[in-house]
């Protein structure tokens, strides 16, 4: 080949270098913009994620701190519709008080004091059912759970092991004992 002809042929090799440089250059632009895009999509994903992960976590905090009051109080107030309950009972127990004031001769007296108790035991014990609070049954057989045996003795109406006598009623709040019956029960 002549130098003419290398002279002719380099500059067309140096375009094409050129060109392939501006498609690479062009390339790396596009690129490299895409990439500062999605990066920028993703900051304002990543500023839109805490500003909810901070609303989220105020708003738990919210609720716990609500949740702890409501608590507090349900606790606290727990037993206002059974001392509400047991306003009846007191109001029984100063009408009997009202009704022995006079001048009655004592067997009225005895008879209206009677009464006014007999009155005031059964409405305490129709509250105390109300909110659960049960009798134990003196007829049930002896339950350790619910009876406790203070004393055993000889009896012939009534097989051994079984309750003869109750000596102090227990109570019950549901299923559970609040205090044992005293019993004596048969050898």
């Amino acid at each position: 080949m002549s130098n003419e002809e290398l002279q002719d042929e380099t500059p067309i090799n140096e375009e094409i270098v050129i060109e392939n440089e501006e498609i690479v250059t062009d390339e790396a632009e596009a690129e490299a913009e895409a990439v500062e895009n999605e990066f920028e999509l993703l900051e304002a994903e990543l500023i839109a994620l805490k500003d909810k992960y901070a609303r989220v976590h105020a708003d738990f905090d919210n609720i716990k701190k609500r949740l702890e009051r409501e608590k507090y109080t349900a606790v606290e107030y727990a037993n206002e519709k059974f001392a509400k309950d047991m306003i009846p009972v007191l109001d029984a127990l100063d009408g009997a008080m009202k009704s022995i004031e006079g001048d009655t001769d004592k067997a009225e007296l005895f008879d209206k004091l009677k009464e006014g108790i007999e009155l005031t035991h059964k409405s305490f014990l129709t509250q105390l059912d109300k909110h659960g609070v049960t009798l134990v049954s003196h007829d049930e057989p002896f339950d350790p759970n619910i009876h406790n045996a203070i004393q055993a003795v000889d009896s012939e109406d009534v097989e051994s092991g079984q309750i003869v006598q109750t000596f102090q009623t227990g109570y019950k709040y549901k299923n559970r004992p609040l205090r044992e019956a005293m019993v004596i029960v048969a050898n």
